[in-house]
């Protein structure tokens, strides 16, 4: 048996076995195409076939699927060509690994497939930038349909703007035709900001080489038209395909000849690759993508995936299977289905990159805030995610900040915010930058720092990591021990809601993050420090409940009497072992938080209408119980169901109206995760995989 053969039959068990909710989910976005901030695309509507599919930022990034079914031909994602009837789609599910649509019509029934192995315990896998298109097809009223597939990916993935030319190549590998098209000035790296997207490296299309596929770089038209007529492609290549703007777009093409179709389902795939290069510069140096670092080149890598389609996409079931039934029991199905949403979403603001000595360098994308790269209030929302799959790229993320923390140019006696804007990480820009206090989060990003590595070191039972950063972690903890308990005015992590002074989350943020720093004190064997720090948390945290009581809650702000916010800095209290807080205290702000919740979920603070969605699972989290975390999370489930904000899953909307207030694609959404972290035999199973 081939392996092309093999992959084919065992998708089609493998899709049999995934998990189906039992509850209809609409996504407000539907991810395909997730990898990177660049090679990011997305369904932003109820039925594929009704819109074109576009990047994360709302442009039309559009990858065109069609059936020809005895002849006549069908529309299956996108809206090319117009007037061409639409194959039904009536089911769609989301999985971490998986997106899964359903379709009927003229005789048959159609599931196609968005397939990303985004498996987090194999970095080498996790950083290719492939995505696999499968569709299986049978015929439903027991006759035989003849049936071809076409599908397209526009020159549109490949450009920041229309007006950019491009160029196509055709490559022989052995039995391989390989489809490539980037464009013609390659800019590497010359451009940062937010919304934006790549016009350097190259879009690949490829099939695996069985009869009955034929490939073509052409124009949409031209494809599409000899596509309706003969069932294939064009022969031969469009020699003109440098088309500037305003002319018809170029695609390129694959058709894939199903035969006669009957009961018995056939299924066939493509791959859909991007090769960027270069992905990010830090401080000055222009880093590789991680699946490079060993010399890897495109074509071995497009060969790897395609032998490694089957073991990928059993591993890839498998792991759906299991992931979804642990966060089913861990918070519910909704929980299950609103986390399986953000999990390509979280990786996918993310590019793993490789250092000059194979490190594993891990830079987020600040997505519609101010485009910043490893952003410090980012990266600790998002860091249950993982803390739970893989520290080692929670690790990866917070190296390049400790290094810019410990060199002469950052002279503050706090963390940075950011090292730049994405994707050139040469220093921080936000604030004052380097140069004044300004608009800075001093301490917001050392709380979130100190307790990110209070976590690595809780998973992996050691303080190694803490130790190859010792004397930046005690300039920090010295630097809370003075301003910690009573914030003077200044920013915290929601920003947007502007300067706060006596902020009391913020204050438990610094009071907890002296008592990770005491944790790792004794665990570096240093006794004297760690109980001088320990004592010193523990005071605080009583001061604490005095600043901030408020009756029958405590306050937004020790000086605001009749103000609330949301608590969820505590959760780190229990999950790291800390217990300087007394458990009375969430209880009394829980059963507040119960009577002043919304139909989309309670707010932030009295101040405002709108929520956080990593906010709401971190505080939900505190009811250490699944009927606790179901009744103030589960309104989150119903935003992501009902918003008419269409973008991928938004971590900032109106706790009312369930609309949009900003933000969209962050990687913040990997919050919703931190259920999982309260059951260690979860914690462990998931993190022990990839290694510690």
């Amino acid at each position: 048996m081939s392996v092309f053969h093999f992959a084919r039959t065992f998708l089609l068990s493998a899709l049999t076995l995934l998990p189906v909710a039992a509850a209809d989910f609409r996504p407000p976005a539907v991810p395909l195409v997730t990898h990177d901030p660049y090679f990011s695309i997305w369904s932003m509507a109820d039925q594929i076939n009704s819109q074109p599919t576009k990047h994360w930022t709302g442009t039309t990034q559009s990858i065109a699927s069609l059936a020809r079914i005895d002849g006549k031909l069908y529309r299956i994602t996108g809206t090319d060509p117009h007037g061409t009837p639409v194959l039904e789609q009536n089911h769609l599910q989301v999985l971490p690994t998986h997106t899964i649509y359903d379709f009927e019509g003229a005789g048959i029934a159609l599931t196609l497939t968005f397939f990303t192995p985004a498996l987090p315990d194999n970095l080498d896998v996790l950083s290719r930038p492939v995505t696999y298109v499968s569709w299986n097809i049978r015929s439903t009223d027991g006759g035989g349909h003849k049936v071809e597939i076409y599908l397209d990916a526009s020159a549109q993935i490949a450009v920041n703007t229309m007006q950019e030319r491009v160029a196509w190549s055709r490559y022989q590998l052995g039995e391989l035709q390989i489809l490539r098209l980037g464009t013609q000035q390659q800019p590497i790296l010359q451009k940062s900001g937010d919304d934006l997207r790549i016009d350097w490296g190259y879009l690949y299309l490829v099939a695996p080489p069985i009869t009955g596929t034929a490939q073509a770089a052409v124009t949409r038209p031209e494809a599409i038209e000899t596509f309706s007529k003969t069932g294939r492609v064009p022969l031969s290549d469009d020699l003109k395909l440098d088309q500037p703007y305003a002319q018809d777009l170029p695609v390129l093409a694959d058709s894939i000849d199903f035969g006669m179709v009957t009961a018995t389902p056939v299924s066939h795939h493509v791959l859909i690759a991007y090769d960027d290069l270069y992905s990010v510069e830090y401080f000055e140096r222009r880093l590789r993508p991680y699946w490079r670092r060993k010399g890897m080149e495109i074509d071995e890598l497009l060969r790897a995936a395609l032998a490694d389609y089957p073991s990928l996409e059993q591993k890839g079931a498998a792991f759906d299977r299991e992931l979804t039934a642990d966060l089913t029991r861990a918070g519910g199905e909704k929980y299950a289905q609103l986390a399986s949403l953000a999990y390509r979403q979280t990786f996918a603001a993310h590019k793993l990159t490789a250092d000059f000595d194979n490190t594993p360098l891990f830079f987020s994308k600040e997505n519609f805030s101010n485009g910043s790269i490893d952003t410090v209030d980012v990266t600790y929302p998002s860091s249950p995610f993982f803390l739970l799959f893989n520290p080692t790229l929670l690790k990866a993320q917070l190296e390049p900040i400790l290094v810019y923390a410990g060199l002469p140019r950052w002279k503050f006696p706090f963390a940075p915010h950011d090292l730049g804007r994405y994707p050139l990480a040469n220093g921080q820009q936000y604030g004052g930058g380097e140069t004044s206090e300004r608009d800075q989060m001093p301490i917001e990003e050392t709380g979130n720092m100190l307790l990110m590595i209070g976590g690595i070191a809780h998973i992996e039972g050691n303080a190694d990591f803490a130790k190859k950063y010792w004397p930046v972690l005690s300039k920090w903890a010295n630097y809370l021990k003075e301003k910690g308990l009573d914030p003077e005015n200044q920013l915290c992590t929601d920003d947007f809601a502007g300067h706060l002074a006596h902020n009391a989350n913020l204050s438990i943020k610094a009071i907890l993050a002296l008592g990770v720093y005491a944790k790792l004190a004794a665990d570096l064997g240093q006794n004297d420090t760690a109980q001088q720090y320990h004592s010193l948390a523990q005071d605080f945290a009583k001061k604490w409940v005095s600043l901030a009581s408020d009756g029958d809650h405590f306050r937004l702000a020790f000086d605001r009497p009749g103000t609330w916010s949301q608590k969820y800095n505590l959760v780190w209290d229990h999950l790291l072992g800390l217990h300087l807080f007394p458990r009375d205290v969430v209880e009394k702000e829980l059963a507040f938080y119960r009577t002043h919740q919304d139909k989309y979920g309670l707010p932030l603070d009295n101040r405002a209408d709108y929520t956080k969605l990593d906010w709401l699972a971190w505080t939900a989290s505190l009811s250490q119980s699944k009927d606790g975390f179901e009744a103030l999370f589960d309104p989150a489930w119903t935003y992501a169901d009902e918003t008419p904000s269409r973008v991928p899953l938004s971590d900032w909307y109106d706790a009312k109206t369930g609309k949009q207030v900003g933000f969209q694609a962050r990687s913040v959404v990997g919050g919703i995760f931190i259920q999982m972290l309260y059951d260690p035999a979860i914690w462990n199973k998931y993190a022990g995989r990839a290694g510690r």
